[in-house]
Parts: structure tokens; C-alpha cells; sequence
């Protein structure tokens, strides 16, 4: 089976798909898990990420920044920040990507983000388009489970096929709730949820597609 670093996730639903297979995955962060596990390694991705790993999703980076939907901030910081900062923390974010990017020795790569604006793109070492975007209704069958909403999710890969859609719903019932969710603490958490389709699907196929390549190389 293929080892499998999940970068950037808490929850722990990426990684306990690719468990449910049977690959060797791990997740890490900076922060703790979730859920007590010892499939979690509390850490910086770009120091993990130097260990021989077959697959390496990323799948929540820090994306405040860099995502369209906080462009305005560059223009005019929030309240009790300033300009520098927000331009200190799109470089960040962009130094991130790039390196998880640009990993040499890892032969499958995926980054999970939203769209971009152009400042982040232009700080991106070797920036290419996302190969997909997709949407966690479209890997969901059940109106009322947790895949069912809208949440435009773009895919950058790096030796991996696009997903296959495995769901059957059409979106129109899709609700709104991350881009919805109230003020506060947690809403940086809520906004950056995962969804246990798109989870399963990834384990399913980019786990087969890492285990073929890992195959291949030691044959």
C-alpha cells in the first residue's frame, strides 16, 4: 500500500479515508488533532514532507490570503491590522504552497485551495492553473448528508489523475452553509472543512494511481 502524508488537516477525515483502504497515512499540522489518534504528527509539513512519502495531499493550507474572496484586504486591512501584515501573511501562505509544490522526491501531489487571486499567483514558485475544480455535492448521494453543499474546491496535481465524480445529486438541493457560517473564533475552521466524500473518493482513486507508481519503481 502506498504512504500517504495528508499536510494541513486536524480532522483527520482525509487521512481515516486512506486508512479505510489500508495505506499508511498520516496527517499533520501545527496544531493537534482533532481526535486522539497516533496517526497524527504535530509539525511543519515542509520539515514532514522530507521523509519519503508515495502521496501527499495538502489539503487545508492556510489560504486567507490567498484566496479571492479575501483580496480586499490587501487594498484595506481589518480592523486592528495593518497593511504590512496582510502582505506578510500572502507571502507566507505563498511561500507554503510553493515549497509543497515544488516538493522534488514525492511523486504524487495534490493541494486542495479556492480560487486564487493574482497577487498569490504571482508569488507561487512554478504557479500553474488548478487541473480541476470540483464541487462536494457532486461526490455525495444523500440530500440531506454532509457532502451536499457548495463549496468550489480547486485541485492542483502533480502526478495523479483528476477525480471522477462518485455522487449522484445535481446540486440544486446544495446548501450554503460554509460560505454562510457566522463570525467568531471558529469560523476560519468551519470555512475550511472537508467533506467524506471528496475524501473517499481521493483515497480510492489517487490511492490506487500511488500505489501503481510505488509499484512500478520498485519492480
Amino acid at each position: 500500500m502506498a504512504k500517504v502524508l495528508i499536510g494541513c488537516e486536524t480532522s483527520g477525515i482525509v487521512r481515516e479515508a486512506f486508512l479505510a483502504l489500508g495505506h499508511d497515512a498520516w496527517s499533520c499540522d501545527l496544531l493537534p488533532s482533532d481526535t486522539p489518534t497516533n496517526r497524527h504528527i504535530q509539525g511543519d509539513v515542509r520539515e514532514v514532507m522530507l521523509e519519503d512519502w508515495d502521496l501527499m495531499a495538502v489539503m487545508h493550507p492556510p489560504c486567507t490570503r490567498l484566496c479571492n474572496s479575501g483580496v480586499r484586504w490587501l487594498s484595506k486591512a481589518p480592523p486592528g491590522r495593518t497593511l504590512d501584515d496582510m502582505w506578510r501573511e500572502l507571502d507566507e501562505g505563498a511561500a507554503l504552497f510553493s515549497s509543497c509544490w515544488n516538493v522534488p522526491h514525492i511523486p504524487c501531489v495534490a493541494i486542495e485551495n479556492p480560487v486564487m487571486h493574482r497577487h498569490a499567483k504571482a508569488r507561487i514558485e512554478n504557479y500553474q492553473p488548478p487541473a480541476q475544480t470540483v464541487q462536494p455535492w457532486q461526490f455525495g448521494s444523500d440530500p440531506d448528508g454532509p457532502d451536499n453543499e457548495k463549496k468550489r474546491t480547486c485541485l492542483w496535481l502533480r502526478g495523479l489523475p483528476q477525480l471522477n465524480h462518485t455522487g449522484q445529486l445535481d446540486g440544486s438541493t446544495a446548501r450554503d452553509s460554509v460560505h454562510k457560517a457566522s463570525p467568531g473564533a471558529d469560523r476560519w475552521k468551519i470555512r475550511s472543512k472537508f467533506f467524506p466524500g471528496i475524501a473517499a473518493a481521493m483515497a480510492d482513486q489517487w490511492g490506487a494511481a500511488a500505489q501503481a507508481r510505488h509499484a512500478a519503481a520498485a519492480a
